[in-house]
């Protein structure tokens, strides 16, 4: 059975950083391109950055810059690196796989069940 899980969320100061992991037990993690998502309260769920097999990465605008992903095939996990945090990053953030080169919501194959960033001003 297919699990992402999702860890590293809290509570941090604007202006600061923080790493969430994804971990992928069950998963032929090599074969997947992962991707994390948000959800801010009130909002729609909304792509942040993702991550091919082949380690190539793509970014929503906004994020780039701030944002790194990253993933350990030997640990079946990846990485979003989060810096210099604003308080409109406040949200839940989702990991995901998908089998396809596309960061919509309906491409991808798995979903975690979100971890909480909140990040004060």
């Amino acid at each position: 059975q297919v699990q992402l899980v999702e860890s590293g969320g809290g509570l941090v100061q604007a202006g600061g950083s923080l790493r969430l992991s994804c971990a992928a037990p069950g998963l032929t993690f090599a074969a997947y391109h992962m991707a994390w998502f948000r959800q801010a309260p009130g909002k729609k769920r909304e792509f942040v950055i993702a991550i091919t097999k082949s380690g190539n990465t793509d970014y929503a605008d906004s994020m780039k810059g701030r944002f790194t992903i990253s993933r350990d095939n030997a640990k079946n996990t990846a990485y979003l690196q989060m810096m210099s945090l604003e308080p409109e990053d406040t949200a839940v953030y989702y990991c995901a796989a998908s089998n396809r080169v596309s960061w919509s919501r309906r491409a991808m194959t798995y979903w975690g069940k979100g971890t909480l960033v909140t990040v004060s001003s």
